[in-house]
């Protein structure tokens, strides 16, 4: 029991994503199968190099294959997949190359818009990439040179995906299989936003007067790319924009860019400073009517409006030549300049899932 009299939080433990944890079991299941090792753990490498090791439930050889669970661990971070066994199933297969499925209680994708395309297991991008490099390394090193068939199971995944956006998104059947750094980081408003505020300090300290504040992996690989900087005048802000915006009024830098995926550049234009799901919505009402400022159509206004993600509107709007990304951009230009002093040179972008810059706002040098 937590000793609520201690005057020291205990820190907040960090978990593994859904994603990891399809790795470790995909790899244990594939090593049982090519050099008959069976384990109670195994080792992963992480997508920024850090290794980890997981426990394993079991790891046991099926008809046609071999399978390996694990219990989901996010940590202190209210997960709805804490707890839950997630399980991979690998089989063994002639042709080069790894193939997904989608087992018990994971979802299918049946609607345009989303990262993957219609049909395909809800299995992200990060999450495939890593699975797909450790088996390839592993068959390399028992010079095996064909693929596998890799299906990844959620126990109850089917009734927890109820409580999470996928079945509005037409993910159904189970949960998506996520992860971008394969490290769950516990929700805590306080502890998060005191980590902002010391990059902030810290890379102003160190003489970074021009510092990017970042959503997530994606956006900060983009600027690194834009502007070459080094890891400490990047600012992980997550959701918490606010945090930067406020803070800049104590710890003034010289130029702030702001970088995140178009669909929380365009909660950011419409006022809102935390922008996790829980607390602020995407509006794909106020896009279509922002579209209309620029010229959409009265057609590509309602099908911006009947849109399943802000990407499948950006895309819409993009194709019919409105530059909706700009002009979001331009708004939460407008909105970050009123929190912040009027010293601070503000820029925003906004990128697509695979980090290209779809909309920009502000002096770019």
């Amino acid at each position: 029991m937590r000793d609520e009299t201690a005057e020291q939080p205990a820190p907040l433990r960090s978990g593994l994503t859904t994603g990891s944890c399809a790795t470790a079991t995909s790899l244990a299941a594939a090593r049982l199968l090519l050099g008959g090792l069976g384990a109670d753990a195994v080792d992963i490498v992480l997508p920024k190099g850090k290794q980890v090791q997981m426990r394993l439930e079991f790891c046991r050889l099926t008809e046609d294959g071999a399978e390996a669970g694990t219990i989901k661990d996010a940590g202190d971070d209210p997960d709805v997949t804490h707890g839950a066994l997630l399980y991979s199933r690998v089989r063994l297969d002639a042709a080069p190359g790894i193939r997904f499925r989608a087992g018990h209680g994971v979802g299918t994708v049946t609607r345009p818009g989303l990262v993957l395309g219609v049909g395909e297991p809800a299995i992200n991008p990060v999450p495939r990439k890593m699975i797909s490099d450790h088996l390839t390394r592993l068959a390399a090193e028992w010079g095996y040179g064909g693929g596998f068939e890799v299906t990844v199971n959620v126990e109850d995944g089917e009734a927890l995906a109820l409580k999470t956006m996928n079945p509005r998104l037409g993910i159904l059947g189970g949960l998506s299989i996520l992860g971008t750094s394969g490290i769950v980081r516990p929700f805590s408003c306080a502890a998060y936003i005191a980590s902002i505020h010391q990059g902030i300090d810290v890379a102003k300290t160190n003489g970074y007067l021009h510092i990017a504040a970042c959503t997530g992996n994606a956006s900060e690989d983009t600027m690194r790319r834009v502007y070459d900087l080094p890891e400490i005048a990047l600012i992980e802000m997550g959701d918490f924009v606010g945090a930067v915006l406020k803070h800049l009024r104590r710890v003034p830098v010289d130029k702030l860019s702001l970088c995140g995926g178009f669909g929380k550049i365009s909660k950011l234009a419409a006022g809102h400073m935390d922008l996790h799901s829980r607390h602020s919505s995407i509006d794909l009402a106020q896009l279509a009517d922002w579209a209309a400022v620029i010229g959409a159509d009265e057609a590509l206004q309602q099908v911006i409006r009947q849109a399943n993600t802000s990407q499948q509107a950006l895309a819409m709007a993009s194709a019919a030549g409105i530059a909706l990304g700009n002009l979001v951009c331009q708004y939460a230009l407008d909105f970050a300049r009123s929190v912040v002093p009027a010293q601070v040179q503000v820029e925003v972008f906004a990128i697509d899932r695979q980090g290209v810059v779809v909309g920009h706002a502000g002096a770019f040098q």
